[in-house]
């Protein structure tokens, strides 16, 4: 299987952009087996290396039919010439601030629709003050944030919003997502990015500065609003009988569910609230757990801040880009989230949001791989326009309907 030049780049629907990757072969081979074996949607492995990616295509026992395309992020020719052949362009490499601006810069240009793993608040940022006049005049749509972050939170508020619209007529102005449980590891690539955000913030005031702004992603002059609350520390939260910990995961999830509330004209009001927090439990203990985690977290931040402590943590003790769990442990792993919304009429809601693989792998190639079809198959042109989207806007409810049905996830009014 020889390299493909710039001029023979075959037309695809959909290229499947860092399949080599550790999170790209699991996509790989969920999307491969349903979508693409059979005909319904054209495939290419896109990557760095083309003895990796002979491996992945070997691994799913694919044809002709799935073509190699291998070319370097930087090479703006190369990248050029796939987004022009490429109808939608998945992207699992990152950290998507050092590897992924280039891809989405030619997608914006070029009309390719495109979706990512990314959890980088700043670089979002980037992209869509780059970008968003491009994509809307050549008709991109781009949705970032398409795995664990953050899709059970965005489309989770969405379905509650829906429900409160159906049942009360309004929406609730404050809700909450809290973590029930959860098993699973926390992916390499994950915590690069968190590392590289670490770094950047460090090194830049005004990232430092957007990393703080819970509007840092809403459009261009709706980037300020009500103060929002947000679990720091530890604390009691008597709405779930539990003392709760900061998550990790709410820096890029509040970011994202705001920017869905602004690109929706304030569907949920401009004094809509939302914060994220870890469940530790009841009583003293949960209390001592809450602690403990909050320490933890803390520590690990303030340890990534400095070069030394950064650089043996990333030697001794954190996954490395490209590493993952076995089979496994992917399989056994499952998350819970309650999504609690409220307003001061006294009416209140509670979803539940569950996964029933671990987030970070099993979970995250199923809600990629099923938003990536959603956009290309399920969402027009004259649908959605041309621009920078999130999961609840771009896709909403159609995407609620294939995770639920494809993907393992379920979404339920939790009863009292």
């Amino acid at each position: 299987m020889t390299k493909k030049k710039h001029s023979d780049i075959p037309e695809v629907d959909i290229v499947l952009w860092g399949a080599a990757g550790f999170i790209g072969r699991l996509l790989a081979g969920y999307l491969w087996p349903k979508y693409g074996a059979s005909g319904k949607i054209r495939f290419a492995l896109g990557g760095l290396d083309k003895s990796n990616l002979e491996a992945v295509h070997g691994d799913l026992k694919a044809d002709d039919r799935l073509p190699l395309l291998v070319g370097n992020a930087f090479d703006e020719p190369f990248i050029n010439a796939l987004t022009k052949k490429a109808r939608l362009v998945v992207s699992t490499v990152g950290p998507y601030a050092k590897y992924g601006s280039t891809l989405v810069a030619a997608c914006a240009a070029n009309g390719t629709d495109y979706c990512d793993l990314s959890g980088e608040t700043q670089w979002m940022h980037r992209m869509i003050n780059a970008h968003q006049k491009a994509a809307e005049a050549s008709g991109a749509r781009i949705v970032h944030s398409c795995g664990f972050d953050s899709i059970p939170s965005d489309l989770g508020v969405l379905f509650l919003q829906t429900l409160a619209q159906e049942r009360f007529g309004h929406p609730l102005t404050e809700v909450k997502m809290r973590v029930k449980s959860l098993r699973g590891k926390a992916s390499g690539g994950t915590v690069a990015s968190i590392l590289n955000v670490i770094e950047e913030v460090r090194n830049d005031p005004q990232v430092a500065k957007i990393a703080k702004n819970p509007y840092a992603l809403a459009p261009e002059g709706m980037r300020s609003g009500v103060r929002q609350p947000n679990v720091s520390t530890f604390e009691y939260d008597a709405d779930v009988e539990s003392w709760v910990a900061p998550f990790v995961m709410a820096a890029v999830n509040t970011r994202v569910v705001h920017r869905s509330n602004a690109l929706m004209g304030h569907a949920w009001g401009k004094a809509f609230t939302y914060d994220e927090a870890m469940m530790m439990g009841r009583g003293l203990t949960g209390r001592v757990r809450a602690a403990a985690f909050a320490g933890t977290l803390g520590a690990f931040l303030a340890g990534s801040y400095f070069t030394p402590t950064r650089f043996l943590l990333k030697k001794t003790l954190l996954p490395k880009p490209g590493e993952g769990p076995s089979l496994e442990e992917r399989e056994s792993g499952f998350y819970k989230l309650y999504l609690i919304g409220k307003n001061s009429k006294g009416n209140g809601l509670r979803v539940t949001v569950t996964g029933d693989r671990d987030p970070g792998y099993g979970s995250t190639c199923k809600m990629l791989g099923e938003a990536a079809v959603c956009l290309f198959s399920d969402i027009g042109k004259k649908e959605l326009t041309g621009g920078f989207w999130t999961p609840a806007t771009a896709m909403g409810q159609k995407l609620i309907d294939r995770l639920t049905a494809s993907a393992g996830l379920t979404f339920e009014e939790k009863k009292e």
